[in-house]
């Protein structure tokens, strides 16, 4: 009895653990996504998620370490994801991709995440804004999750604009994680200036304009003499 007993305790002690560990990375998330790196510290969530900060002591050796792991855990859910898409893409296309087509899998598939995963998802959004706008220590970040991803995407566009320079093409993509993360941050800027005709959280008007919008502007640089 003892031996069918001790894996079940294994177990439960092992789910605790888990489900422990996502509500100190959820309440660390929603907390950066709000006041950044620095201005969160490991007491902060921990009196968010109701425990002594030794217990984040023991998980992380710093506030770093819990940043980069709040980070990483839907970073590498949304990389996977778009890279799948792309290739899917592809696949379907074979050689004739299209700007649009390729945008639309590597920037739909991405708000898909952020319409259909709730709050827990925009804050990761928000976060990501952050961590893409601070070249001190965001940019190695943005490199070490997103770089396969973004040089997919690159590929195809290549692909489907053999003529452009290569240069313009970059710079297309540019202006795309530009308008990509502005839009991630929620500003309400464009709920101001529009007067609420548009929502800085209507990531479905986004998705519906966004592609076709950053297609165009690729196809007329493109096409410059």
């Amino acid at each position: 009895m003892q031996e069918n007993v001790k894996p079940a305790r294994r177990t439960k002690k092992a789910e605790q653990r888990a489900e422990t560990m996502e509500q100190i990375l959820d309440s660390a998330e929603y907390l950066f996504s709000k006041h950044g790196l620095y201005g969160v510290t490991l007491k902060d969530v921990a009196k968010r998620v109701g425990v002594h900060h030794t217990l984040l002591n023991y998980y992380f050796e710093d506030k770093n370490k819990l940043f980069q792991a709040v980070f990483a855990r839907r970073a590498v859910v949304t990389s996977e994801r778009r890279m799948q898409a792309l290739d899917d893409y592809e696949a379907l296309c074979g050689d004739a991709p299209t700007v649009e087509g390729a945008l639309r899998a590597f920037l739909d598939t991405d708000l898909d995440l952020y319409i259909e995963g709730g709050e827990a998802w925009k804050n990761y959004a928000a976060l990501g804004a952050q961590v893409a706008n601070t070249p001190e220590w965001g940019a190695e970040l943005m490199d070490e999750h997103f770089d396969p991803v973004v040089l997919r995407l690159i590929a195809l566009l290549k692909k489907a604009l053999p003529d452009c320079a290569e240069q313009d093409i970059f710079w297309g993509y540019h202006f795309v994680t530009g308008a990509l993360m502005l839009t991630l941050a929620r500003t309400g800027r464009i709920d101001k200036l529009s007067h609420g005709l548009c929502k800085s959280d209507d990531f479905v008007a986004v998705k519906e304009r966004m592609a076709s919008f950053m297609a165009a502007g690729f196809l007329n640089i493109c096409r410059r003499i």
